[in-house]
């Protein structure tokens, strides 16, 4: 059955369907193909430099490469971008951000993928929410909203995991949305550290 599967037919395929970052059980599902065939059909794609291994069960196309911001939002789900990144994205602090940061209600983690580093911090299910999708490249990312960046950002200084940027440009952002996002990680010492920059 190994041999009746052609990579470059598969490709196509996946590329038709504007599929960029796919599992095996995407493949199983796209070409009805037995798990042990799509393996060695992956291992082979990798090998040649077909396809790239983002993680264990999580693969790319090597001639149509996502974005990183596509990458971070399906490398480890669920989770959402945020964090300095975000505030770097949306021009709340000056400086460029390299890692890319999320928010996820899983494990905190961190991820290499093509040289590039994705952190993954974990928040509390509740304070689960305040994002949006965005188009990135003809794509839908999902990433906080500018305050909830800000607020998720804030948790982890108040728990000390982290300093506070050093230039934060709040003028645009609404303190209304910037405390009801607060108020959901229910953390007194965030809601100081936020009042503090209010």
């Amino acid at each position: 059955m190994a041999k009746q599967l052609n990579w470059h037919l598969v490709e196509n395929e996946l590329h038709q369907n504007g599929v960029t970052v796919f599992s095996p059980q995407d493949l199983q599902h796209l070409c009805g193909a037995s798990e042990i065939a799509l393996r060695f059909l992956l291992t082979r794609a990798v090998k040649r430099g077909d396809a790239l291994k983002f993680r264990r069960g999580l693969y790319g196309l090597t001639a149509h490469t996502p974005a990183e911001l596509e990458i971070a939002n399906l490398l480890y789900r669920p989770s959402y971008i945020s964090f300095t990144f975000a505030l770097s994205y949306y021009h709340i602090i000056p400086e460029t951000v390299y890692p890319v940061t999320s928010a996820t209600t899983r494990t905190t983690a961190t991820f290499t993928v093509l040289e590039k580093q994705f952190v993954y911090r974990r928040i509390k299910r509740a304070a689960f929410t305040g994002y949006t999708a965005e188009r990135v490249n003809n794509r839908t990312v999902w990433i906080a909203e500018p305050e909830k960046a800000l607020v998720d950002t804030l948790y982890f200084v108040a728990l000390k995991k982290q300093g506070l940027p050093e230039r934060i440009d709040i003028a645009r952002l609404s303190k209304q949305k910037m405390r009801a996002f607060a108020n959901l990680f229910d953390h007194p010492d965030l809601e100081k550290t936020l009042e503090k920059l209010l």
